[in-house]
C-alpha cells in the first residue's frame, strides 16, 4: 500500500490507532520505570494525556489535517500529565504550528512537522536529557527529513521513522547510564514508538472501524482508552463543609461546557472574551474561559444556566454540557454525616468554593489576596498538614496520579490571588505546573516553586511568609526546598541491581532524594538504614510522615532508635495517610 499525501480523515485514524497502541502497551511502559517502585506511571500519563487529545479529536475535529491538528494539540495540552505527557503534547504541539494552514501533507512537510515538534519539545524543557523520549523523537524526526527526499510515499516514510524509533530507543542504555544499569530502555521513548507504530499500522491497511456514533461524518477509529488509575479527589480542610450553610451556596449550577464556533449560526458574530466574561459574572462566579478561533471552555457556577446557554449560543454550537447542583451536592454531604467527600469525575480537579463572590479575573487588584497557594499531595493528613500550612487547594496525586495541565489551570482559576504560588512536591509533576503557569501568562501572577518532594514542599510552605515580596517569598522557598532532604520507603516490584545494590522484589527499598540507598526484608531496617544514610553532623530535626499501611508499633520502635543512635536529633511524628511509601522522612539542620 502507497499514499502520497496525508488529509484530515487520514490524520485522525492515524492518530486514534496510534493511541489505541499506547492503551494497549501502557502498563509495560510502566515497567520501564527505572526505579522498582510499585508507581511507575510513564505509560499511564502518556495514555491519559493521549486520551484527552484523542477525546478532543473525537469531539471536535473536522475539516483539513492542520486543523485537526491545531485541535489535537488543544487536547494534549490541556491534559498533560508528567514530564512525559508534557513533551508529548509539545512534539504535537509543533507538529500542529507547522501543519496550521495546510490542508494535506507530504512527505516533506510530513517529515517538517515531526522536526518543527521536537524543535518545540526541546524548547520546552529547562534541561533536556538525552536518552529520554526527546532523543527519540529527535532521531526519528532527523532521519524523516533525509528520507523525504528520497520518497514521494507516506507510509514508506512512516516505516523509516518508526525503525529509527525504534533505532534510537535501543540506544537510550547508551547515552543514561542508569538505564544501562538497570537493563531497560527509556519508558517515555518506548511510548512514543508504540504510538508511531500505531501510525504505521493503519496506514499499512490495519483495520478499524472509522465512525462515532452520532459522528457519521467525522472518520475516527471507535476504542474504548484503558484507565489505569482512579480520579483524583481534592481535600478541603475537615471543617469547610460542615461549617457551611446550604443555603449560603449563592451560584449554585456548577457549569462546564464547550462552544463550537463553527457550527451554529454565527457567522457574523464577534467573540469578545471580556465581554462574555463580563455577561457570566452578573449572576455568576469561579469564571474559567479558554478561547481560540474555533472551540471555547467555559467553566462558571451560575445562578441562571438557561441565561449561560443562552448566551453561549450566540457564539457557536454547544457541546459536553455539565450541570451540577452544589446544593444538592452539600446536602448529601451533611446527610451522609461527611466534613468533605470527593468530586464527581468531571470537576474532580476543582474545589467547589461556593462562598467565593467572583471570578478572580473580574476582581480589582486591591480587592484581591496577595498570595495564593496549590499544593500537590496524597494522603489526608499531608493534605491537612498543607491545608494548616494556609494552601488553599490541595490537588489529590504524587507518583502514580499526575495532576493534569488543565487541573491547574482551573486550580489557579478558583483563588482570588493576585499572586498564586505552586508547589508540585513531584519531580514529574513539575512541567505540567509550568505549562499551566505559561497558558496563562499575562493572565495571572503564577510562581511554581520546583519542590520535588513532599518534604520539600512543607519546607517552601513553611518559609512563606505574607509580609514579604513575591520575589523575597520565592527566593526563601527556593532556599527551603534546596536544604531539606528528603527520603521515602515502599518496597521492590522487580529484581534489579541499582549503583551496586542488590534488590529483591517483595523487599523493602529506602529511597533518599533520588536515590535507592538501603534494601532489606524488614521495614524497620530498611528504615534504620536509609536514615543513617540521611542524618549527618548538624542535623537537628527528622518529620516522620507515616503511610496508610505503616504499623503504629513500628513507627514507635523506629522513632525510639533514632532517640537512642543519635539523641540530640528532634523527632517529629505525623499521620501522613500517603498510599504505596510506608514512611517519607524529612531531615534539616
Amino acid at each position: 500500500m502507497s499514499k502520497r499525501s496525508l488529509n484530515g480523515t487520514d490524520f485522525t485514524a492515524m492518530v486514534l490507532a496510534g493511541a489505541k497502541r499506547l492503551s494497549e502497551h501502557a502498563e509495560h511502559v510502566n515497567s520501564l520505570n527505572v526505579f522498582p517502585v510499585p508507581d511507575g506511571d510513564t505509560g499511564t500519563n502518556m495514555n491519559l494525556t493521549m486520551t484527552a487529545g484523542v477525546t478532543e479529536l473525537k469531539n471536535n475535529g473536522a475539516g483539513g489535517l492542520g486543523s485537526r491538528a491545531g485541535t489535537l494539540s488543544k487536547g494534549l495540552l490541556m491534559g498533560a500529565r508528567g514530564n512525559s505527557g508534557v513533551i508529548l503534547s509539545q512534539l504535537f504541539r509543533g507538529f500542529g504550528r507547522y501543519a496550521a494552514s495546510l490542508e494535506e501533507l507530504n512527505t516533506v512537510q510530513f517529515a517538517s512537522a515531526l522536526q518543527s515538534g521536537v524543535d518545540t519539545a526541546y524548547k520546552a524543557v529547562v534541561k533536556p536529557v538525552e536518552g529520554t523520549i526527546l532523543t527519540v523523537a529527535k532521531e526519528a524526526a532527523k532521519h524523516a527529513v533525509y528520507y523525504a527526499r528520497r520518497t514521494t510515499d507516506i507510509v514508506e516514510l512512516m516505516a523509516e521513522v518508526v525503525a529509527k524509533a525504534k533505532e534510537a530507543l535501543a540506544g537510550t542504555p547508551e547515552l543514561l547510564p542508569v538505564l544501562k544499569q538497570v537493563g531497560v530502555v527509556d519508558s517515555g521513548g518506548q511510548g512514543l514508538v508504540y504510538i508511531y507504530e500505531g501510525f504505521l499500522e493503519w496506514l499499512n491497511g490495519g483495520s478499524a472501524d472509522t465512525t462515532v456514533q452520532g459522528q457519521a461524518s467525522t472518520p475516527v477509529v471507535s476504542f474504548e482508552m484503558e484507565k489505569h488509575a482512579p480520579a483524583k479527589t481534592i481535600h478541603v480542610p475537615a471543617t469547610a463543609q460542615a461549617k457551611l450553610e446550604t443555603e449560603d451556596i449563592e451560584f449554585l449550577y456548577d457549569m462546564e461546557f464547550f462552544i463550537n464556533r463553527k457550527l451554529g449560526e454565527v457567522k457574523n458574530v464577534v467573540f469578545d472574551e471580556e465581554q462574555f466574561r463580563k455577561a457570566l459574572s452578573v449572576n455568576g462566579d469561579s469564571i474559567i474561559v479558554i478561547a481560540d478561533d474555533e472551540i471555547i471552555k467555559v467553566h462558571v457556577h451560575s445562578k441562571t444556566p438557561g441565561d449561560v446557554l443562552n448566551l453561549a449560543l450566540r457564539y457557536g454550537e454547544i457541546t459536553q454540557i455539565h450541570i451540577l447542583n452544589m446544593r444538592e451536592q452539600h446536602r448529601d454531604l451533611l446527610s451522609a454525616g461527611m466534613d468533605a467527600a470527593p468530586m464527581p469525575e468531571l470537576f474532580a480537579d476543582i474545589p467547589a468554593e461556593p462562598a467565593r463572590p467572583v471570578d478572580p479575573a473580574e476582581l480589582p487588584a486591591d480587592e484581591l489576596a496577595p498570595y495564593g497557594f496549590i499544593a500537590v499531595a496524597s494522603g489526608q493528613g499531608v493534605s491537612e498538614i498543607f491545608t494548616s500550612l494556609g494552601v488553599d487547594v490541595v490537588l489529590s496525586g504524587g507518583q502514580t496520579m499526575n495532576p493534569s495541565t488543565e487541573d491547574f489551570v482551573k486550580a489557579i482559576g478558583s483563588i482570588s490571588a493576585q499572586h498564586v504560588f505552586v508547589l508540585p512536591n513531584n519531580s514529574n509533576i513539575i512541567l505540567a505546573a509550568q505549562q499551566a503557569r505559561d497558558l496563562l501568562e499575562g493572565e495571572r501572577s503564577v510562581i511554581v516553586v520546583p519542590s520535588k518532594s513532599i518534604p520539600q514542599g512543607i519546607a517552601a510552605a513553611f518559609a512563606f511568609q505574607e509580609e514579604e515580596s513575591v520575589e523575597t517569598n520565592q527566593d526563601n522557598m527556593l532556599r527551603a526546598v534546596h536544604n531539606v532532604k528528603t527520603g521515602q520507603v515502599t518496597y521492590a516490584i522487580r529484581d534489579t541491581v541499582f549503583d551496586d545494590l542488590e534488590i529483591k522484589a517483595g523487599n523493602y527499598i529506602g529511597i533518599a532524594d533520588s536515590k535507592i540507598v538501603a534494601t532489606e526484608e524488614g521495614l524497620l531496617e530498611t528504615s534504620q538504614g536509609l536514615l543513617g544514610k540521611m542524618l549527618g553532623a548538624g542535623d537537628e530535626i527528622v518529620t516522620v510522615l507515616s503511610g496508610e499501611e505503616a504499623d503504629e508499633a513500628m513507627t514507635e520502635a523506629l522513632v525510639a532508635w533514632v532517640h537512642e543512635t543519635y539523641p540530640d536529633v528532634e523527632v517529629e511524628v505525623h499521620n501522613g495517610g500517603q498510599p504505596i511509601y510506608y514512611y517519607l522522612f524529612s531531615v534539616e539542620g
